[in-house]
């Protein structure tokens, strides 16, 4: 657990620990931010559920494993559940975290169990001073919100580049490789839109519903996260459509090249099967058979094998088959 007291009234910023949390009272101008990271769940509950005296049924809700990202608001502060990705993922085969805020009027308190890169940014942009903590701690959580949103970003803008040179490389050569590819991005990126649904609703309630923890321009910078949440949401729609259309063209363009193949081998089949009873019947071990005496037997048999051709092939053309 690490603790940042803010007092607007003197702009002075206190780093420490539990001595923080003693020092802070709801009713004076300092706002406390608490920042947990894998602590004890017995610990958690004594600092969420008795000193701040936050709803049990919602502390239990953010601490969960697996939980759908959320906004629930009560009388004196509202609860908000995000999916942030985890500090390992960096491209389209990413983890996600589960990231709980409580926000209040005078304190902000934010738990995990992995480390959130999100947070940490921010964490340190204030222990720089270069967040405006005098904007009290709905900025900070619409910062957080928002570099969360950021970490997404390249990782859904790099597919598009990708997905043109995989439609390039299809056209080329369809090879299964392709195939698996565009079927692990159709897979993640509906993990992504489920998730970028999710935030975008929950920014959308929270700048049209209840705005007393945000403020008239928190109201702007949660309207901007939402904006962002939005947008990506859009693309992995739109990159997951574009990534089934070419994984339907893979297959078209497989089952097209199958077929040609098949046509080929079906050709040389119908060519050769009167060939081959030309020769089965001129095979036979019979003593009294037509023309086996005759000196021209052989080469007639030879020229009415490529007569057969001839006609095929010519039959086969005219048709459009060849």
């Amino acid at each position: 657990m690490r603790v940042l007291l803010h007092d607007p009234a003197t702009d002075i910023t206190r780093f420490g620990g539990d001595e923080l949390i003693r020092r802070w009272t709801p009713d004076g101008s300092e706002w406390l931010w608490i920042d947990l990271d894998s602590e004890e769940r017995a610990f958690e509950n004594h600092i969420l559920v008795e000193r701040f005296a936050l709803e049990p049924l919602a502390v239990s809700d953010v601490q969960r494993d697996r939980h759908p990202p959320k906004l629930e608001i009560f009388d004196d502060y509202l609860v908000l559940l995000l999916k942030g990705l985890s500090a390992d993922s960096a491209d389209i085969d990413f983890e996600t975290i589960q990231i709980g805020f409580f926000l209040g009027e005078k304190f902000l308190i934010s738990r995990r169990d992995e480390t959130s890169p999100s947070i940490e940014r921010i964490w340190a942009e204030a222990a720089a001073g270069t967040l405006e903590l005098n904007r009290g701690p709905a900025h900070a959580l619409y910062r957080i919100c928002r570099t969360i949103a950021d970490r997404y970003s390249p990782i859904v803008l790099a597919l598009e580049e990708r997905l043109e040179t995989l439609e390039g490389e299809m056209f080329r050569d369809p090879r299964d490789e392709l195939l698996a590819e565009l079927l692990n991005y159709v897979a993640n990126l509906r993990k992504l839109r489920r998730v970028f649904a999710y935030q975008q609703a929950l920014m959308a309630d929270l700048v049209n519903g209840e705005r007393r923890f945000i403020g008239e321009r928190g109201e702007h910078e949660f309207r901007d996260a939402y904006e962002q949440m939005e947008r990506l949401a859009s693309l992995s729609q739109l990159y997951q459509e574009l990534a089934v259309d070419l994984m339907n063209g893979h297959i078209s363009l497989t089952s097209h090249r199958l077929n040609q193949i098949m046509k080929v081998l079906t050709i040389v089949t119908v060519i050769f099967l009167p060939l081959g009873i030309l020769a089965g019947i001129y095979g036979m071990n019979f003593d009294y058979m037509p023309e086996l005496d005759w000196r021209y037997g052989y080469f007639a048999a030879l020229g009415t094998m490529a007569a057969v051709v001839i006609t095929l092939l010519t039959v086969f053309r005219r048709k459009g088959w060849l």
